[in-house]
């Protein structure tokens, strides 16, 4: 495996709640209030939809595809959704710098070295270069045709982020390793605060599928990780060679999607729901929790080496 470069799950395509438009000659986020699945291809006039967003609207019973039926690939939440405080180069599209509120990877001119995070509101360095809560949460949509690939959500919203995080963390105490057996939806909610001027701010939940109850999932998801483990499916080895794959890099994006993270992550300034859900820099801040947490990297590297364990010893 090369060193320095993340060995990110496959992706098949995007999960966006807005998209690009030009005006005067200027690219610029537009909101939007619903999903589009998108392919990995862009044309002149944007990002070609996938055909499953086509799939998806005629399933859907709203007139907007505002949920989507979904599967986590892995049974560590940390392995589905990676969320850091990131800064881009403004020119390149590079990622230079990645931190937990503790500690960050940062690209120098003497190399890549560790330092302390204080958060973006507390940086120098981050504030220079708009230093950003930053999320990406890989999923399956029911009815994709590969059962080892994901699509993709990126988001710098402090809502979706937190919501996330916790939906994935309660589902994880519940389902254990069954985890990626659980019937589950992505559901854009709207919400309103002070900041957003009393105008509906969306943002990304997750929540059990739609006509099943708490419990009825939780049955399912057993008996389908049962049902997966006796035909040889080794969820254990699957999450480590994801944990691996991932501590290989410093930087989880490359050069490759500089475009795009320009684009996405640096566009004007707006609401949460532009072109994949990208928030304003100055919404709400989320508190950070106590106790030492390690970098990015770091933590894979020791997930990964805990996934060493035997199969009975991991939740």
């Amino acid at each position: 495996m090369i060193e320095g470069l993340a060995i990110t799950p496959p992706i098949l395509g995007r999960i966006a709640i807005g998209k690009v438009v030009e005006r005067n000659g200027t690219r610029l986020p537009e909101k939007d209030d619903e999903f589009t699945v998108t392919s990995l291809v862009q044309n002149r006039d944007g990002w070609v939809l996938h055909p499953l967003d086509e799939a998806l609207h005629k399933a859907s019973t709203e007139k907007k595809l505002r949920s989507i039926p979904v599967k986590l690939l892995f049974a560590d939440p940390d392995l589905s959704l990676r969320a850091q405080y990131a800064a881009f180069n403004r020119t390149t599209g590079r990622p230079v710098c990645a931190g937990n509120g503790q500690t960050c990877k940062r690209s120098t001119a003497e190399g890549l070295t560790t330092q302390p995070c204080p958060t973006p509101q507390h940086c120098a360095f981050g504030e220079s270069l708009g230093c950003k809560p930053y999320g990406r949460l890989n999923v399956q949509i029911e009815g994709q045709d590969d059962a080892l690939a994901t699509f993709i959500f990126r988001t710098t919203g402090y809502n979706s982020i937190r919501t996330l995080t916790a939906r994935l963390r309660y589902f994880q105490a519940l389902a254990g390793a069954a985890l990626p057996c659980l019937p589950l939806m992505l559901k854009l909610r709207a919400k309103s605060t002070t900041q957003s001027h009393r105008s509906a701010v969306y943002f990304v939940d997750l929540i059990v599928r739609q006509g099943m109850t708490l419990e009825a999932a939780l049955q399912q998801a057993q008996q389908d990780a049962q049902t997966r483990t006796a035909l040889g499916w080794d969820q254990v080895a699957l999450d480590r060679a994801a944990a691996a794959g991932l501590a290989h890099g410093a930087f989880e994006d490359s050069e490759e999607e500089a475009p795009a993270v320009i684009e996405e992550f640096y566009a004007a300034q707006g609401s949460e729901t532009h072109a994949t859900g990208m928030a304003a820099r100055h919404a709400e801040v989320a508190p950070r929790a106590s106790g030492h947490r390690l970098s990015l990297t770091d933590k894979l590297h020791a997930k990964a080496e805990a996934l060493e364990a035997p199969a009975s010893a991991v939740t």
